[in-house]
């Protein structure tokens, strides 16, 4: 499965002078009374229906991605959607937890999503909509669509920590979710592994990546077969690479050409 992708991508980039805008917006958060900022990748064409959120991993920001990845906007540009990067935070993997400030998942599903399809007419079906991310926004963005699949057709995970559990003493977590040693339930429900259960087979059109030298790699390669073993269709890619921006700026070629076949596909069914 994990080559069948690799026909329709072809890694051949057609680049133009990109005209793709960049808007750089803060939106409020009513639910952690705070302004978000968020990068915004617009293309040049009008009309635009279908929008791409776009997660930063641990300790990034929302401006890495449009930092980091000199193609970005040009990819935007070729294949007509709208990018959209919010900030998540220092180390919220994209969860709501019991501190105030750290309520994400609220944040991009509730307020961050009415705001950008008000703001830039898009449009507000599910089909209109993809997630993906790298690291801990790999894992933000399956866990997001898992849990909202009203909201999410189409979602994805470059290098993505989908499954936490192996890492109890790094990246913060134990901050937002207790020990693991004294919290194992509330890590299972925390960890994208252990939501597979949520997922309605068809109903959402999965995309997973990720280098063989990451120490991520395990974890993705045994989601992989768990997918396969409930028979949840996804497609399944490994490439030689790290957890960098090396691999993140090939990867996300991949990402964004699979995204561009789910909303053509929507869009002649509807």
């Amino acid at each position: 499965m994990k080559h069948i992708f690799l026909v329709f991508v072809g890694l051949f980039i057609m680049f133009t002078a990109h005209a793709a805008k960049v808007d750089t917006v803060s939106v409020f958060s009513a639910r952690m009374q705070k302004a978000v900022k968020t990068v915004v990748v617009l293309p040049e064409q009008q009309q635009i229906q279908s929008v791409l959120y776009l997660l930063h991993g641990y300790s990034g920001n929302y401006s890495n991605w449009v930092n980091n990845v000199s193609s970005l906007k040009d990819l935007v540009d070729q294949y007509g959607y709208v990018v959209v990067c919010p900030d998540g935070g220092f180390d919220s993997w994209y969860w709501d937890t019991t501190d105030d400030n750290y309520k994400y998942e609220t944040f991009i599903t509730k307020e961050l999503i009415p705001f950008i399809e008000d703001r830039y007419t898009v449009g507000n079906q599910r089909v209109n909509r993809g997630i993906t991310g790298l690291s801990m926004g790999g894992h933000g963005a399956l866990y997001l669509a898992f849990r909202h699949q009203d909201l999410f057709a189409f979602a994805g995970s470059t290098s993505g920590g989908v499954d936490i559990r192996p890492f109890p003493e790094n990246w913060n977590m134990k901050q937002r979710l207790g020990t693991y040693h004294e919290n194992k339930k509330v890590w299972d429900d925390h960890t994208v592994i252990e939501l597979t259960h949520l997922v309605q087979a068809g109903n959402l059109q999965l995309f997973i990546d990720c280098g063989t030298d990451d120490f991520f790699f395990a974890v993705n390669n045994k989601l992989h077969e768990k997918l396969d073993y409930l028979r949840i269709p996804h497609v399944y890619l490994t490439m030689p690479g790290k957890h960098d921006w090396n691999y993140w700026s090939q990867s996300i070629a991949y990402q964004m050409a699979f995204f561009e076949q789910c909303f053509l596909s929507a869009s002649k069914i509807n």
